[in-house]
């Protein structure tokens, strides 16, 4: 399970970086060139839209890396992602994959309660 939870995060990490790349850009580009009626309009929050576009990946990656070892803590941090992702972006077709990755990678480390290594955080 631990082995699941640290692919699933790495790789719905990885593909959080996608999201957040884009989705930084467009924050920033409606900042520089203004708003396009009917095609390009600010978001209500862009402070927040940025802080998940850098943190969100970071989470889950960070995440993923810890959930053979530190089950526990990576679940944790894997589970915030999901959520933080969730809150900023919403549940769509671009963001749909990043999240489940990464939840489904959550709760695989924090329920794996017999480990693969002999240590267990329960």
């Amino acid at each position: 399970m631990r082995s699941a939870a640290m692919v699933l995060g790495i790789i719905g990490g990885c593909l959080a970086i996608l999201v957040g790349f884009f989705s930084y850009g467009y924050t920033e580009a409606v900042n520089r060139f203004g708003e396009v009626e009917g095609l390009m309009t600010q978001v209500t929050d862009p402070a927040l839209i940025r802080t998940a576009s850098f943190l969100a990946p970071m989470l889950a990656i960070a995440g993923g890396a810890m959930a053979k070892i530190r089950a526990l803590s990576g679940g944790l941090l894997l589970i915030l992602s999901a959520g933080l992702m969730y809150y900023a972006f919403g549940f769509n077709v671009f963001t749909m994959f990043p999240i489940g990755m990464t939840g489904l990678a959550g709760l695989l480390a924090v329920t794996a309660g017999k480990p693969d290594e002999p240590k267990s955080h329960f």
